[in-house]
């Protein structure tokens, strides 16, 4: 109502404007249309509806001397005035809340489009080169077009800074280092192509051709090559490209790659890949989370775990336990997150113990599909876990508001498992010895009614024997906001974990590490994460750049001897 007469001016415009129907000029609808314009030309005060029908598809041919043009809470620009001039039209940058799109901050930065006539020539049967732009932001990102800088964080001062601008030749059985076992773990899930193309509503903000495994590997590839780990525990790997390229490629890089596949029909697993010369291998054992016989493991995950010997001369021989899973996704089904888990401890506490009867240093990465401060991730940390009266759909964190109110049963698993609830196999004859101290306590103590309901009360608590702690502390001390592991269309979050067992003098971890450790980690320095704001400065993941929907989360560690 302010300007009536605007609009019957843009309609008489509009009859006197001819319709192309010509490929390269196209208007491409691309994203939701504006309901307002404003014409940052002559008339940059004039703000009013565009008459456009809802299933407009005609594309419209602008003279030269109309533009350039702003579209407000769209991503929509205008290129500069050349005779295939066509609206670009990004998919829509998700965005945090109170963040502004990444187009229009563009704009009102300054930036203008440096493409050239000759380029949009070249390009000219790729509709998609030319009708979709790559937004910037020029502080956070390095020289690379599109990336996001993530710098080493320290805890110690003989760490990663060595060993990033010095010959990566140097002996670490020197007398100087012969002590000292430095090592780097990466956690990276890789999306798997399958994964990716049966939930592709998640990768709505994201152009085709980024999501494309041709385009993707290659990009995953030169990360795991900057990045350079000693260890990989990499989860959504598909068998196929497993077999056919990833195996090789990391193999020419001087790695040994151990793989299990998800059981059942589900084309992806977890592989285990380290490098020969700090490593050798003492054993391989994956773990399937699937029982025919048991209703409550239905679902196909899986974990592998490795028991390594560092190539370096010490005093004890230490080993290393790596334990790499992928937990179900189902927030709803706290109850399989909770077996799985405890199925996955079980393994390395069989594998784990040294011929001294001390636990050799353990790390345990992965996407455990829960969020910090949840019950599961408590548990993980604490050892120890009451979950009675706990919901299921609460276990994991990753619904503020879940659906049902079913609670866990007691026990959560049944007893044919083979798993206790201190997670470790049950063998005959440590049920046999548990049942002979039973009843000689029952003897011993004349209160029936007592010892029952202390049973009862125990039988809710679950409990590991292994104090781990977290690489990644999950919020940023300066500001308190979240770090983010994964970030696509409907959600940002941290659910992918490095945990490890600690030194007793590892200033970066919990207090109170057991000394039932043979020795332990300390934790040197980690790659930062980042936060949602930032991932969105890039569109959010998978990008140009990075080809996952998650980020890999890496970490150095020393062995300390005991």
């Amino acid at each position: 109502g302010r300007y009536s007469m605007l609009p019957r001016y843009v309609h008489r415009l509009g009859r006197d404007w001819i319709t192309h129907w010509n490929g390269s000029q196209i208007l491409a609808l691309n994203s939701p249309v504006s309901n307002c314009v404003r014409w940052a030309g002559l008339y940059p005060w004039a703000s009013f509806p565009l008459p456009v029908p809802v299933n407009f598809s005609t594309n419209w041919r602008l003279p030269p001397f109309f533009g350039p043009w702003r579209f407000q809470n769209s991503n929509w620009q205008l290129d500069n005035f050349t005779q295939s001039s066509c609206f670009h039209l990004p998919n829509p940058s998700m965005k945090s809340e109170g963040e502004e799109p990444l187009a229009k901050k563009r704009r009102l930065s300054g930036q203008r489009d440096t493409s050239t006539p000759e380029k949009e020539r070249n390009f000219s049967n790729q509709k998609e080169a030319l009708c979709l732009s790559v937004a910037q932001n020029e502080e956070k990102h390095s020289s690379k077009k599109g990336t996001i800088k993530r710098h080493w964080e320290y805890f110690c001062q003989h760490s990663r800074t060595m060993k990033i601008f010095e010959n990566k030749e140097i002996d670490q059985s020197s007398t100087e280092s012969e002590a000292k076992f430095d090592f780097t773990v990466m956690s990276y899930n890789i999306l798997s192509q399958n994964l990716l193309e049966d939930n592709s509503h998640l990768y709505k903000h994201c152009r085709q051709r980024l999501l494309i495994w041709t385009y993707r590997f290659p990009n995953i590839l030169q990360e795991i090559k900057q990045l350079d780990a000693d260890v990989l525990c990499l989860q959504e790997v598909q068998e196929d490209h497993y077999r056919t390229e990833v195996k090789s490629s990391l193999e020419s890089l001087g790695y040994h790659c151990e793989y299990k596949m998800r059981t059942g029909r589900k084309p992806d697993g977890c592989a285990i890949c380290f490098k020969t010369s700090k490593f050798s291998l003492i054993s391989s054992n994956p773990v399937e989370f699937f029982r025919r016989d048991i209703p409550l493991l239905d679902r196909d995950n899986v974990g592998l775990v490795l028991l390594l010997q560092p190539r370096f001369h010490c005093k004890t021989n230490a080993a290393i336990c790596i334990a790499n899973t992928h937990l179900l996704y189902n927030p709803r089904r706290g109850d399989i997150k909770l077996t799985q888990l405890a199925m996955l401890l079980a393994e390395i506490a069989s594998v784990a113990p040294q011929k001294d009867g001390t636990l050799c240093p353990i790390i345990i990465c992965g996407d455990f599909n829960s969020v910090p401060g949840s019950p599961l991730y408590t548990f993980i940390k604490e050892g120890k876990l009451n979950y009675e009266g706990l919901a299921i759909g609460k276990v994991s964190g990753q619904e503020q508001f879940p659906r049902g109110q079913r609670v866990l049963s007691i026990p959560i698993w049944p007893k044919k498992l083979g798993i206790s609830q201190n997670c470790v196999y049950e063998t005959k004859q440590q049920q046999k010895e548990e049942n002979a101290g039973e009843k000689l306590e029952a003897a011993k103590l004349d209160e029936t009614q007592e010892t029952v309901i202390a049973s009862e009360k125990l039988s809710s608590e679950l409990q590991h024997h292994f104090k781990l702690s977290s690489v990644y502390s999950h919020y940023f001390p300066e500001t308190g906001t979240p770090e983010v592991t994964t970030c696509h269309s409907r959600s940002a979050v941290t659910v992918d974990y490095i945990f490890y067992s600690a030194a007793n003098d590892d200033t970066a971890a919990q207090s109170g590490a057991e000394d039932s450790f043979h020795g332990g980690l300390k934790l040197l320095g980690r790659l930062t994460l980042l936060t949602e704001k930032d991932l969105w400065t890039v569109n959010g993941l998978p990008n140009e750049n990075n080809s996952s929907d998650h980020l890999p989360l890496l970490a150095e560690f020393r062995l300390i001897e005991r």
